[in-house]
């Protein structure tokens, strides 16, 4: 009899332990579901909003309040924080990545439009349109810790992926602004041609792809020499913003008055396909893997997704009011 109970006993406890393995199993599915996974963020400058994308889904998952006039937005490289420049409230709106919910509002100098982190995260800088400088924040302590004169009428800034350099385009004064992130100054001034809007860095660090509106040009800029090596008419009217692909092979230029995006090929800037997207195309941001690129297209009020390989819209995703900026975020 007691052979036979411990017997029933140990099948008991085997069925426990199943049931318990088991149990941890669909747990862990659970919570690998609950990942929030890839989001898209777009400001919107005239519904003083933010539009918030799964990737995955194509669908709006949220659409968040914030300053006046938003603009540039970028995210903590966790994905955790997801930090918005509201020109016309001189502030920057942080946001839970995850919660989807306004958690703290930043002062961050004098009309605020585009902004970058540092290499390890610590510091963000933000570009101060009609101040003509550039404001330091430490992530940290959300304290201005420096503040940087640049050209005139800067429009945004872009830091390179080994961290020495942060890029300032400036578009009246007509130039880049290098600013050396160990020294935090400006120790180059390269003049290009009119109007610089949207830069790109190589993965490599070693160029700089910029885009002047006003110029229909695109140009790499040497960072190396601190010059420029070559620009190179787009085809298009009024390029804006520059994507680069993951082996720098290509380049996807927006036009905001031809409304499409141009597909160059980086070593010879030679335009190799013109794909049309629709009045004001603006902001660009590839997803991780490259396969789609979403961009801003303002006078329609949506986001336009391109798969990068067939060279073709293939979604429109609504927007708010006059979308500008974009970020995809990998959010944990």
């Amino acid at each position: 009899m007691a052979h036979s109970e411990n017997q029933a006993l140990a099948v008991a406890a085997r069925m426990r332990l199943a049931a318990l393995l088991l149990a941890a199993s669909l747990l862990g599915a659970v919570v690998s579901e609950a990942r929030a996974g890839l989001r898209v963020f777009v400001t919107n400058e005239k519904s003083d909003d933010v539009t918030v994308v799964d990737a995955e889904s194509g669908t709006v998952l949220k659409t968040l309040a914030v300053g006046k006039r938003p603009r540039g937005v970028t995210a903590s490289a966790d994905g955790k924080r997801v930090y918005v420049a509201n020109s016309n409230s001189d502030s920057l709106s942080v946001i839970d990545a995850a919660g989807l919910v306004v958690i703290a509002t930043l002062p961050a100098g004098r009309d605020p439009e585009g902004l970058t982190f540092n290499r390890d995260g610590t510091l963000l800088y933000v570009v101060n349109e009609n101040d003509s400088a550039v404001t330091v924040i430490d992530v940290a302590s959300s304290r201005i810790v420096k503040k940087i004169e640049v050209g005139t009428e800067p429009e945004t800034a872009v830091a390179s992926p080994d961290g020495r350099w942060v890029a300032v385009s400036n578009e009246t004064s007509n130039d880049i602004h290098v600013i050396d992130t160990a020294a935090q100054a400006v120790v180059k001034k390269i003049p290009v041609p009119k109007n610089p809007r949207g830069m790109r860095f190589t993965a490599d660090s070693r160029r700089l792809f910029v885009a002047s509106e006003q110029a229909h040009v695109v140009s790499i800029v040497s960072m190396e020499t601190l010059s420029v090596e070559k620009s190179a008419p787009t085809g298009g009217s009024r390029p804006v913003d520059i994507a680069l692909s993951r082996d720098g092979k290509r380049a996807w230029v927006s036009h905001g008055e031809s409304g499409d995006v141009r597909v160059l090929d980086t070593s010879t800037l030679d335009v190799l396909a013109t794909i049309p997207v629709g009045p004001r195309a603006w902001w660009t941001a590839l997803t991780p893997d490259g396969s789609r690129l979403y961009v801003t297209v303002g006078r329609a009020g949506d986001i336009a997704v391109i798969d990068t390989a067939a060279g073709k819209v293939v979604a429109r995703i609504p927007a708010g009011k006059l979308p500008w900026g974009i970020a995809v975020v990998e959010v944990p």
